[in-house]
């Protein structure tokens, strides 16, 4: 049932985004050009398509208003976690045996970079 009404709003905006550019520019819009009265005359009013698309306007919305309420009260969803990260934290990198062996002096136990540097004497 979600998925036909998914594919009926789609149809519904497709056919409304057909409709609004089949539309005669009026010249207006947002600049100061065109005619005071285009939209609200009586012969404006009464366009088929501008009835057209004050009617898909509102099934779209009543749609969307639909679709959202359908899809908020699914009962059996569950959220997938197989991409879920674990837990528990890794295991630690152990450090070296000797604290006082260690050239570097890493205490923290993090791997050391071998980059051919000579450690300074303390």
């Amino acid at each position: 049932m979600f998925t036909f009404l998914l594919v009926v709003h789609a149809i519904i905006a497709a056919l409304l985004v057909t409709v609004i550019l089949m539309q005669k520019s009026e010249g207006g819009g947002l600049t100061t050009g065109g005619s005071p009265s285009g939209l609200m005359s009586a012969r404006g009013a009464a366009d088929f398509l501008t009835r057209a698309t004050a009617i898909l306007a509102g099934l779209f919305i009543a749609m969307s208003i639909a679709l959202a309420v359908i899809a908020a009260n699914r009962g059996g969803g569950s959220i997938d976690t197989s991409l879920a990260r674990p837990t528990t934290p890794p295991p630690a990198v152990n450090g070296p045996a000797n604290p006082a062996a260690d050239p570097v002096g890493n205490l923290t136990g993090a791997p050391v970079a071998d980059n051919g540097a000579v450690p300074l004497a303390r």
